[in-house]
C-alpha cells in the first residue's frame, strides 16, 4: 500500500552523527518537526535551528517551500537564516583579515537563498557591504566575494536600487575604468552597473555620467568579460531617452553611453567585436549570442525613426533628395529652360524611376513604415553603388516591353518588408540568440543589406518575366529568397550574395514544388488507403524518437530578474520512460549530463498534464511584465501531483516541440505539434515512394501469372536532425 500523500520519506544529516532517516508529515509544523530532530541528538535550542537540502542550492526550506521535498531527499539540519544572518554580519565587520575573508565567502554563497537574504537584509546588511566597498580598502577576493554577495542580495529584488548612493557607483565604475584590475572584480562591477541601469531611471543617468564607451571597448578584447561589456553597453542603449539615442558626436570614443546612435555605428567598436567575439578564437556561448542579437536588434532600431517618418511634400530640402536621385540616374545638368517643358521632363523622368505619383514622387514617401527610411536607402544607393544604380535604372527605364522593373516602388516596398524580416521598432526577445554575424562586417550594415536586396529584386523580376500586374507575387519571392538565406547565416555580405545566387527564381520552385509533394504528395484513393495504413506505424516511430530525445535530455535558461540571465538547469527522461530527472547546472553543459547530477525528480506517473503559453504558472506570474511573443510560444510547464509544477521555456521552436511532443506521448495523448505533423508527412511520403518504387520493380511475367506478392515494407530509422 503506497504511503499516504502527505508523508515524504526524507533522511536529514548533521556533522559528526549518524543521519536521521525519518517520515516527514507534511501536515505538521515545520517547528515541530526540527524540534523532534534536534531531541534525536540531544540538541538544545531548536528553535534556533532549520532544514536545508544537503545537494544543489543547499536552500533553506520554509513552510511555503516545503511543498518541494520529494521522497528520497537528503535534508541538513543546519543553523537558522537569523542566526546565520547575524554571525556572518559579526564577522565580515571583525578585525581579523583571515576571518573576514571567510565569512565573505559564505555570504556570497549563501546570498543566493531567498529566505536567508531577507534576514541579512533585515540586519541592513547590504548597507555593511556597501560601506565595505565605498572604503576602498577591500581588494582581491575579498573585493571579489563582497561584490558577489551584494548583487545576488540586490537580485532577490527586496531593495530599491534607488537607494545605491553616488559614491558606490562612483567605486565600482572606478573598478571598470582601472587598466589592471582582478577578472572576478571587473565581472562582477560590470554586472552591478548593468543592474542599477536596467533597475532605476535614476541610476541610468548616474551610471552613464561615469563610463564612456572607449572604456568598455578596452574590455572587449578579454574573453572573460567582454560578454559583461557588451551587457552593460546594451542595457545602457535601451534606457537611454529616445532624443538622446540619435544624437552624433564628433569624437565617439570620448561621448557617455548616452549618445548611442554613432558609437554603434562607428568602425572601432564594431571592429573589435567583429575581430575579437565573434571570430575570436572561442565559441560563442548562448549568453554571448543573446547579448550579440540585442546589440543587432538595437542597433536596427535606431532606425525606427526615420522608417516611421512621413516625407513632407513641402519641405525643399526634402524634395532635393528626390531630385538628386533624378540627377545621378539622367544627368540632369542639360535640363530645359522652360517652366513647362522642365515640368514634363521631370514628369517623364520619375515615371522611368518607378515612382508611383509621377507628378509629385514625394507623396510616395508620406506611407509609414518605411517613410523617409526608403528614400535614404535609394540615396545611400546612388551615391554609394552609382553604376549599380544607373544600371538599374536605366535598363528598365529604355524597356517598352511592359516588363520593365519599377525601381522607386520596388525600393519603397522593399524597405518596408526589410523592416518586418528584421523586427526594426520591435524589442529584444528574451532568451532570443537569433544574431547575424554579417552584420556586424560593415560599418553602413543596413544599407548594404538594402544594395544586395535591391539588385535580387531586379533580377528576380527578369527571371519572372513579370509586370506591374505580377508586383504582389514577385515581393513574395524575393521574401522568400531574402529569408531562406539569412537562415544559412552568411558570415558576410558577400556569402549572403553567394547564397542569393543559389536561391533564384527557379531553385524557389524546385523548392515550393518539393515541399508541396512532402505535404500533398497523391491524392487518389488507393494512395489514400496506403496513407492511413502507414499513419500508425510513422507515428510509433516519431513517438520513439522523441522519447530518445527526451532521454538525451535538453538543457534550459532559468529567467531571472535581470536581462543576462547565466543560469541553467538540465531534465531527461530515464531510460525506462518512467521517472524525469532534473536539476541546476553552473553552466550550459557540452552534451549529456548523466543522472547523478541531477538530484530531482518526478515519477512520470504523478503527472496530470502539460499545458503551454498563457496557462503556464510561469507565464501568469509575469503578467504585470511586458510577456514577449516568443517566450510565451516556447513556454510550457508539468503539472503533478499534489499542486506542483515545473516550469519551462525552451531554448528554440524544435526542442519546444520535442519535449511538449513527448511529454504527451508518455502520458497517452495525441501529438500535435507543428514538428510532427511535418515528420509526418515527410515519412509517410518518404514510406511510400519505397513501397510504389518496390511495386514498379516488379516483374510480371507473360504466363503464367503467379500470384502477386505484397510490396516489401521497409524499415529505417528516423534520424531528425
Amino acid at each position: 500500500m503506497p504511503p499516504p500523500a502527505d508523508i515524504v520519506k526524507v533522511a536529514i544529516e548533521w556533522p559528526g552523527a549518524n543521519a536521521q532517516l525519518i517520515e516527514m508529515d507534511q501536515k505538521r509544523p515545520l517547528s515541530s518537526i526540527i524540534r523532534e530532530v534536534c531531541d534525536g541528538w540531544s540538541l538544545s535550542g531548536a528553535e534556533q535551528f532549520a532544514l536545508r537540502y544537503a545537494d544543489g542550492p543547499q536552500l533553506y526550506i520554509t513552510e511555503q517551500s516545503r511543498g518541494e521535498i520529494k521522497n528520497g531527499t537528503i535534508l541538513r539540519l543546519a543553523i537558522s537564516p537569523a542566526r546565520a544572518a547575524r554571525q556572518l554580519l559579526e564577522r565580515i565587520q571583525s578585525h581579523g583579515i583571515d576571518a573576514r575573508l571567510e565569512a565573505l565567502k559564505e555570504l556570497a554563497k549563501l546570498s543566493a537563498d531567498p529566505t536567508f537574504a531577507a534576514e541579512f537584509i533585515n540586519m541592513e546588511g547590504i548597507g555593511t557591504l556597501a560601506r565595505l566597498v565605498e572604503s576602498g580598502t577591500h581588494f582581491g577576493e575579498m573585493l571579489a566575494f563582497t561584490l558577489t554577495a551584494f548583487l545576488e542580495l540586490m537580485d532577490h529584488g527586496i531593495v530599491s536600487w534607488d537607494l545605491i548612493s553616488l559614491s558606490f557607483i562612483k567605486q565600482i565604475a572606478g573598478y571598470v575604468n582601472q587598466p589592471m584590475v582582478d577578472v572576478s572584480i571587473l565581472q562582477r562591477s560590470l554586472a552591478i552597473l548593468e543592474s542599477m541601469v536596467l533597475n532605476s531611471h535614476s541610476l541610468y543617468h548616474r551610471v552613464a555620467q561615469e563610463i564612456t564607451v572607449g572604456q568598455l571597448i578596452g574590455h572587449l578584447s578579454n574573453q572573460e568579460i567582454q560578454t559583461y561589456a557588451i551587457a552593460l553597453i546594451n542595457a545602457l542603449f535601451l534606457k537611454a531617452p529616445e532624443d538622446r539615442r540619435q544624437e552624433e558626436y564628433t569624437n565617439p570614443l570620448e561621448q557617455h553611453l548616452t549618445e548611442m546612435a554613432s558609437t554603434l555605428a562607428q568602425k572601432h567598436l564594431r571592429s573589435i567585436i567583429l575581430n575579437h567575439v565573434i571570430r575570436g578564437n572561442r565559441p560563442i556561448k548562448a549568453e554571448m549570442a543573446h547579448q550579440l542579437y540585442v546589440l543587432q536588434v538595437l542597433t536596427f532600431n535606431l532606425l525606427e525613426e526615420r522608417m516611421m517618418t512621413k516625407m513632407d511634400p513641402n519641405d525643399q530640402t526634402q524634395r532635393d533628395i528626390i531630385f538628386e536621385l533624378r540627377r545621378i540616374a539622367f544627368d540632369g545638368e542639360n535640363d530645359p529652360t522652360g517652366t513647362e517643358k522642365r515640368k514634363a521632363m521631370y514628369t517623364k523622368d520619375y515615371k522611368m524611376l518607378g515612382f508611383t505619383n509621377h507628378v509629385n514622387p514625394a507623396m510616395d514617401f508620406t506611407q509609414t513604415p518605411p517613410g523617409m527610411l526608403a528614400l535614404d536607402n535609394m540615396l545611400y544607393l546612388a551615391k554609394v553603388h552609382q553604376d549599380t544604380y544607373i544600371r538599374i535604372v536605366l535598363e528598365n527605364s529604355s524597356r517598352e516591353d511592359k516588363h520593365e522593373c519599377p525601381f522607386g516602388r520596388c525600393a519603397i516596398e522593399l524597405t518596408r518588408m526589410l523592416c518586418e524580416i528584421l523586427q526594426v521598432g520591435e524589442l529584444p526577445n528574451e532568451g532570443c540568440n537569433d544574431y547575424h554575424p554579417m552584420f556586424f562586417t560593415h560599418d553602413r550594415a543596413w544599407e548594404e543589406f538594402f544594395c544586395v536586396c535591391i539588385q535580387l529584386l531586379n533580377k528576380t523580376w527578369k527571371e519572372m518575366r513579370a509586370t506591374a500586374e505580377d508586383f504582389n507575387k514577385v515581393m513574395q519571392v524575393v521574401r522568400e529568397q531574402i529569408t531562406r538565406a539569412l537562415a544559412m547565416k552568411p558570415s558576410s555580405l558577400d556569402q549572403l550574395k553567394n547564397k542569393l545566387r543559389g536561391l533564384n527564381y527557379s531553385e524557389i520552385l524546385r523548392l515550393r514544388q518539393s515541399e508541396r509533394m512532402s505535404q500533398d504528395d497523391f491524392q487518389s484513393p488507393p494512395i489514400i488507403e496506403l496513407r492511413e495504413r502507414i499513419q500508425p506505424e510513422i507515428l510509433e516511430l516519431i513517438k520513439q524518437q522523441r522519447f530518445n530525445r527526451l532521454c538525451e535530455g535538453s538543457c534550459f535558461r532559468k529567467l531571472g530578474n535581470r536581462r543576462r540571465q547565466e543560469k541553467f538547469w538540465f531534465c531527461r527522461l530515464s531510460l525506462n520512460h518512467k521517472v524525469l530527472h532534473y536539476g541546476d547546472l553552473d553552466e550550459s553543459p557540452q552534451g549529456e549530463v548523466p543522472f547523478e547530477l541531477l538530484s530531482d525528480k518526478i515519477p512520470v506517473s504523478d503527472i496530470k498534464s502539460v499545458v503551454t503559453g498563457k496557462d503556464c504558472p510561469h507565464m501568469k506570474e509575469k503578467s504585470a511584465l511586458k510577456q514577449n511573443k516568443e517566450v510565451l510560444e516556447l513556454a510550457f510547464s508539468v503539472l503533478y501531483d499534489p499542486d506542483e509544477t515545473l516550469n519551462f521555456v525552451a531554448p528554440n521552436k524544435y526542442e519546444y516541440c520535442i519535449w511538449t511532443d513527448g511529454l504527451c506521448a508518455l502520458l497517452g495523448r495525441e501529438m500535435g505539434s507543428d514538428l510532427t505533423r511535418s515528420d509526418l508527412d515527410t515519412l509517410i511520403s518518404m514510406e511510400m515512394k519505397l513501397r510504389l518504387l518496390d511495386l514498379e520493380n516488379i516483374t510480371i511475367p507473360e504466363a503464367p501469372p503467379p500470384v502477386p506478392k505484397e510490396p516489401s515494407s521497409y524499415n529505417f530509422t528516423y534520424n531528425y536532425s
